[in-house]
């Protein structure tokens, strides 16, 4: 409504322009990463409302332990995030899909899923070799037990070594003046976002090295009970990315494993005859590599939680857990 002159604006009016000049606060672990991954999120964001966002730095336990992550449990990376924002210290958060617990929180509400980067693990190794190239005995370095599985059951000879720490210190770890490892394999998304991704000398195919679900996947969180920023927030949301994760996810789900566990997923979506079609691949590899099960499904991505659900009882009829309670 045009305010008469000489007249004050009312203070309803004045609260108006205050709230949407006030930054929103964004929670964020504070890594390089998750900097990165957040500020794009919050320049998105601002392009398309027009609302100023500022970050909010949350350490979590996962950024303070230097325990094995197969050992500190789903959800390390975003417990603090979840406090901050059911506290009112944060609006919303940025999580790396594949770090949050696949159960919904009954008090928050994952209001967007941009595009997704690509998913695919990416070896870094020195001189340039690729995983064929490189010599029996080389040693790799990875922090996922899918990886290792993975690589294990590649049969290459390699000393497979389990490692931790940012994406900068595990590239160091083989290009930096201390390099102690012959390669590492690590998200490709994570390495693109940073910018360093000439630095990769292979992208590994699903084929090789399927993906964990959800890898390359960011979700913005909020307050369920938040239904403006709810709204706000779905200008972000990417369709095709969101069927791909939720069935991924769902399949973890039912199989009731972490993302510590040996499974991996990959959902595309493609042009089918009757309309686009989710097409889902999963796996689980036991921990030593020597026994794998992969399978398939597909279906329309209004059914991606079923898909993921139906391959998930599919592995487990092929006897997947059995592979999930190995050990080495």
């Amino acid at each position: 409504m045009t305010q008469l002159p000489g007249f004050p604006r009312r203070p309803q009016d004045q609260a108006s322009v205050a709230a949407q000049t006030t930054p929103l606060r964004l929670g964020t672990r504070g890594s390089a990463l998750a900097l990165t991954q957040s500020q794009m999120v919050a320049d998105a964001f601002t392009a398309a409302t027009g609302r100023p966002v500022e970050l909010v730095r949350i350490v979590t336990s996962g950024d303070t332990s230097s325990a094995p992550v197969a050992q500190l449990g789903v959800g390390v990376f975003v417990s603090a995030l979840r406090d901050a924002l059911l506290a009112g210290e944060i609006d919303f958060a940025v999580h790396s899909y594949k770090d949050l617990p696949t159960g919904d929180h009954p008090r928050l509400h994952i209001a967007a899923v941009p595009p997704r980067e690509d998913p695919r693990d990416a070896l870094i190794a020195r001189d340039g070799l690729t995983l064929a190239e490189l010599p029996p005995g080389s040693v790799i370095g990875t922090g996922a037990v899918r990886r290792i599985a993975q690589l294990r059951a590649l049969g290459l000879e390699l000393q497979v070594t389990p490692i931790r720490g940012n994406v900068d210190s595990r590239i160091a770890r083989v290009l930096g003046p201390e390099a102690d490892l012959d390669a590492v394999v690590i998200a490709r998304a994570g390495v693109a976002r940073l910018g360093r991704s000439a630095e990769i000398t292979e992208t590994l195919d699903p084929m090789l090295m399927l993906p964990a679900p959800a890898q390359g996947a960011l979700a913005v969180e909020c307050r369920a009970d938040d239904s403006d920023l709810v709204g706000l927030l779905s200008a972000l949301d990417h369709a095709p990315t969101r069927a791909a994760v939720i069935a991924e996810r769902s399949m973890l789900a039912t199989l009731e494993a972490g993302c510590s566990a040996p499974v991996a997923a990959h959902a595309e979506l493609a042009e089918g005859e009757n309309g686009d079609e989710i097409y889902l691949r999963g796996a689980v590899i036991s921990p030593d590599g020597v026994r794998a099960i992969r399978l398939s499904r597909t279906g329309t991505p209004a059914g991606a939680a079923e898909i993921g659900k139906a391959l998930a009882i599919d592995l487990l009829d092929a006897g997947a857990d059995t592979l999930m309670g190995s050990t080495e």
